[in-house]
């Protein structure tokens, strides 16, 4: 090796090194304090998937927006799955993508803490595609399975924002998730609610928001009936009776307050 080689190698050499050390993620260490490290910790974990649609004209019209900004601001999602079933990732599971907004679900406030944000391509008037909901099936089964997320938790932007958003529509096969496994549907045939049941007290078990008792109704109405009423309908308390029985019988999860507790959403 000639000397002009020796010094073109460790030069290639230098600039790999600095190029390492300048895209290096910077220590997460305050220098006002005494670094003092513990081991009682964990990193931010999802808890919950939100499934939304864009009411947009297209994928590639919804992709624009998520990566720049809308007229509210800058929004993002996780995952957009196009109208063909194409999907595409936008921000990685680990981050904190803005798509929740001002949102509660059960004791969670900071949902964008919480989550995972599936956008799907849809105008919010028409129909779901088969290969959408197809694609939407497999990525739920990786995520919970690799996130570790319960396969229940799967649920609308409109069921955790209530009074601001309707999506996904009454066009949603809620049914279709959950013969595949994921969020919380009533099972056939469905017994009579006891005596003395309360039902707000099991949309609150559910999950639901009753800051807003007319809203947080027309979300359940949305997710599980196909329709938006903001009044009680025959039926609806023996539903709920039969999800909150599916709740009890299911293992005691983390308490809310160790994922988040005041909303900071943009």
């Amino acid at each position: 090796m000639t000397a002009r080689t020796a010094t073109h190698l460790l030069g290639l050499l230098l600039l790999v090194g600095l190029t390492a050390c300048a895209s290096a993620p910077p220590v997460a260490r305050n220098p006002l304090a005494d670094w003092r490290p513990s081991p009682n910790h964990n990193p931010r974990q999802a808890s919950l998937i939100v499934v939304h649609h864009t009411e947009m004209d297209s994928a590639e019209a919804a992709l624009r927006t998520l990566q720049t900004r809308n007229s509210g601001g800058r929004v993002s999602a996780h995952y957009l799955i196009g109208n063909d079933g194409r999907l595409y990732q936008l921000v990685a599971d680990g981050e904190r993508a803005w798509h929740a907004g001002a949102s509660r679900w059960g004791g969670l406030a900071d949902l964008n803490s919480a989550s995972i944000g599936i956008e799907l391509d849809n105008d919010g008037r028409s129909p779901f595609s088969t290969a959408q909901i197809d694609s939407l099936l497999r990525l739920l089964d990786d995520l919970t399975r690799r996130l570790d997320i319960p396969r229940q938790l799967v649920v609308g932007h409109g069921d955790i924002a209530p009074t601001r958003k309707s999506d996904p529509s009454v066009l949603f096969p809620w049914q279709r998730l959950a013969e595949a496994g994921f969020g919380l549907w009533p099972r056939a045939p469905l017994a009579p609610a006891p005596a003395g049941f309360d039902p707000w007290a099991a949309l609150r078990l559910i999950g639901y928001d009753l800051s807003d008792p007319a809203a947080a109704l027309r979300a359940f109405h949305r997710h599980y009936r196909g329709h938006e009423a903001e009044q009680w309908q025959p039926g609806d308390a023996d539903l709920l009776h039969d999800l909150q029985r599916q709740l009890m019988a299911m293992p005691a999860m983390a308490p809310a307050d160790t994922v988040g507790a005041a909303a900071v959403t943009p």
